[in-house]
């Protein structure tokens, strides 16, 4: 399994970080994905990558939640790192409206030049969408003969939305945890969805899965949402578990 959304590298692991890798590699993770979050974070997730070179892979990007006054600042911050070294994809970025309206203008304005990077370099994004999937699709669409790609991390939406997602070409949908929540209706929406639309996902430390929901979330947790999703396609682990690591290989590149 590929955990393509995990921040192991946030000071809730700095206790047990290696044992928590040690345990992922033990439930059959192969690999990780590390999203930047804004430039508080970008050293911690630069020395994990480099600590766990070929095991875990560092993405760049300003979260839209940190889209703040000095967004400027933070933008070019990070793009400078860009000319630095190599990395997997641009994220986390995208659109958040969920708590603050305050820098809409700024967030889409953000997400709008870290995708011109991601275009560029020929990087997948990752894209954070929350109370934003109007604002999101709306930039998408106004560049989607770019050759864009990437990921609807934490994907919550419906059946309506799983298919615009699809008609875009070149860009899966990220399915954690929530998946294994009692009255999630993500189960419905993703039975009738293509497998082959599909990635793994943690987001640790958050949206940890059943059995362990209330608890810190860690990549080796993805096998309770792989679990979840070969029973809801009626297969098995292993079959999800092959298609949806190709999926993450063929969009970051990894090689088989």
């Amino acid at each position: 399994m590929i955990d393509t959304h995990a921040h192991i590298y946030l000071e809730e692991f700095d206790e047990d970080r290696d044992e928590v890798i040690l345990r992922a590699k033990e439930k059959g993770i192969e690999k990780i994905v590390l999203p930047n979050i804004d430039s508080s974070t970008l050293q911690r997730t630069l020395q994990l990558a480099d600590q766990y070179q070929g095991f875990c892979h560092a993405a760049i990007g300003l979260h839209p939640e940190s889209v703040k006054e000095n967004f400027d600042e933070e933008l070019s911050l990070i793009e400078s790192h860009i000319e630095k070294r190599k990395f997997v994809a641009i994220g986390e970025i995208g659109i958040d409206l969920y708590w603050d309206k305050t820098f809409e203008s700024q967030q889409i304005d953000a997400f709008k030049r870290q995708i011109e990077w991601a275009v560029e370099l020929k990087l997948p994004i990752i894209i954070h969408v929350r109370n934003s999937f109007g604002q999101v699709m709306q930039v998408l669409k106004s560049l989607r003969n770019r050759h864009l790609t990437g990921v609807f991390h934490s994907f919550t939406g419906n059946l309506e939305e799983a298919n615009e997602i699809i008609r875009l070409g070149g860009f899966k949908i990220g399915i954690n945890g929530i998946l294994t929540f009692k009255n999630s209706h993500l189960r419905e929406t993703v039975s009738q969805i293509n497998l082959e639309n599909i990635i793994l996902e943690t987001d640790a430390p958050y949206l940890t899965p059943v059995p362990y929901r209330g608890k810190r979330n860690e990549s080796a947790f993805l096998y309770y949402t792989c679990e979840k999703l070969a029973e809801v396609y009626g297969t098995t682990m292993k079959e999800v578990d092959l298609i949806t690591s190709q999926n993450a290989r063929d969009l970051f590149k990894f090689p088989s």
